[in-house]
C-alpha cells in the first residue's frame, strides 16, 4: 500500500484530534496526543481547545495543579506536557541527549564539575527538590553542597534531572518565574535508558504516523541508530507502508488512515503546535515553501492558519480578534470557517490575555506577500 502525501496528513490529523473535536478529558487527550509543547505557557492550552469538544481551561488548570499532568524538560530538550505515567520512561529515553546537550556543554564544564559528579550529587538534589524550590534556591543549595557556583550547576541539572515545573501563577498559570519539584526517582545508568524506546516509538506512530525512523528521531531528538534499534525490538508488531517517494513507512495496525478525500475543518493552532513539529518531512501538513515563513530563524513556529488539512498562512491576537494572514488565496468559505474559529478563540484568550504572544510580533514585518484580514472576536 502507497499512501500520498494528502493521505498521510489526513493519518495524522485524525490522531491528533484534528479532523473533528472530541470529548475526553485532558489527562486522556494528553495521553493520546503524546506531549504537548509547552515552551509558550499558553500554547497547551490552545492545543486543547483546537481538539478538544467543550474545552474548559479550568481543567487543565487543575490538572497541572494536582500533578495530574507533568511539565517538564523533556522531547527536542524543550518544555512538554505528558501524563505522569509517561514521565518516568520519556525522560530515561532522553537521557543522551539531555546528558549530551548540557552536562558536556561549557555553561556546565565551567563549574570544574564532570558528568559523574552531577550524577553523585543527583541523589541529594532529588531529596531537596521535594519540596518545591525556586531557581535559585536550587542554585544556593548547590553552591553550599558543592563549594562551585551553583548557577552552571543548575543550568544543567534542573533539565537532567526528573524534575517538573510547578504553577507560579499567571494568566496561563506559569510565570516568568520558575518553581520546579521532583517528578520521580534517578532515571539509571546507562544500560536502562534504552530500555523505554521501543515504547515510546509505538506511541509515536500511534500518536504521529506512518511515519519513518527519522520521523521519530526529529520528535524525540535522539540518535536514528537508537531508533533503528528500537525499530527492531518492535520486529512484527509495526505494518510497513509506502510513502508518496517509496520511502519505508512505520505504522501501528489498526490506526486511523482516512482517505485523503475526509474533509479537514480549519483549525487556528498555537505556537509550536507539535503537529508541525512531529517529522523530518513536515510536508505532509506544512508545505516546503512555507516552511521558513512558519518557522523562524531562530526556531520559533508562528502560530498558522490550517486550511483543508495543511498550513495557509499565521495569525494574531490584535485589538478586535484575530489577524490571519494568508500566504494564498483563500475561498470565501475557508475565510468563514477561519472566523467562525477565531470568535471562541478570541474569547479564549480574552479569560487570560488577549494579547498572547505579542513578543512574537516582530516577525510579522517579514513574512511574504499575502491576503490579511482581523477576523473579529
Amino acid at each position: 500500500m502507497r499512501l500520498t502525501v494528502r493521505e498521510l496528513g489526513r493519518a495524522t490529523l485524525a490522531r491528533q484530534l484534528l479532523l473533528r473535536r472530541e470529548a475526553l478529558p485532558v489527562t486522556e487527550a494528553v495521553r493520546r496526543l503524546v506531549a504537548l509543547q509547552a515552551q509558550e505557557p499558553a500554547s497547551p492550552y490552545l492545543a486543547l481547545w483546537n481538539r478538544l469538544e467543550g474545552f474548559a481551561p479550568a481543567e487543565l488548570d487543575a490538572a497541572l495543579h494536582g500533578a495530574e499532568l507533568v511539565k517538564a524538560t523533556l522531547l527536542r530538550i524543550t518544555l512538554h506536557l505528558v501524563h505522569p505515567d509517561d514521565h518516568p520512561g520519556f525522560h530515561t529515553a532522553m537521557q543522551p541527549s539531555l546528558r549530551g546537550a548540557r552536562l558536556a556543554d561549557p555553561r556546565f564544564t565551567v563549574s570544574g564539575l564532570t558528568a559523574a559528579d552531577a550524577d553523585a550529587v543527583l541523589p541529594e538534589l532529588l531529596a531537596f527538590m521535594a519540596t518545591p524550590r525556586s531557581a535559585e534556591q536550587a542554585q544556593q543549595w548547590l553552591t553550599q553542597r558543592l563549594g562551585v557556583p551553583g548557577k552552571p550547576v543548575w543550568w544543567a541539572m534542573r533539565q537532567v534531572a526528573p524534575l517538573r515545573h510547578v504553577p507560579t501563577g499567571g494568566p496561563w498559570l506559569f510565570g516568568p518565574r520558575s518553581a520546579y519539584t521532583t517528578a520521580g526517582p534517578p532515571p539509571g545508568g546507562r544500560e536502562a535508558w534504552d530500555a523505554p524506546l521501543p515504547a515510546l516509538v509505538r506511541r509515536y506512530l500511534a500518536a504521529f504516523g506512518p511515519a519513518t525512523p527519522a520521523d521519530v528521531a526529529q520528535f524525540v531528538f535522539t540518535q536514528r541508530a537508537r531508533v533503528r534499534a528500537a525499530v527492531q525490538a518492535l520486529d512484527g508488531e509495526l505494518e510497513h507502508l509506502g510513502g508518496p517517494d517509496g520511502e519505508d513507512l512505520l505504522d501501528v495496525p489498526g490506526s486511523p488512515r482516512p482517505g485523503g478525500d475526509v474533509p479537514a475543518p480549519p483549525r487556528l493552532l498555537g505556537m509550536w503546535d507539535q503537529v508541525l513539529l512531529a517529522h523530518a518531512d513536515r510536508s505532509r501538513v506544512l508545505p516546503a515553501e512555507y516552511r521558513r515563513a512558519v518557522t523562524r530563524t531562530n526556531g520559533d513556529v508562528l502560530p498558522t492558519l490550517l486550511v483543508d488539512g495543511r498550513v495557509a498562512g499565521v495569525w494574531r491576537p490584535v485589538d478586535g480578534g484575530v489577524q490571519a494572514h494568508a500566504f494564498h488565496p483563500l475561498a470565501a468559505a475557508d475565510w468563514d470557517g477561519l472566523a467562525a474559529e477565531a470568535a471562541p478563540l478570541s474569547a479564549l484568550l480574552a479569560e487570560r490575555d488577549p494579547r498572547t504572544y505579542r513578543r512574537y510580533d516582530r516577525w510579522w514585518a517579514t513574512l511574504p506577500d499575502g491576503e490579511r484580514r482581523v477576523l473579529p472576536g
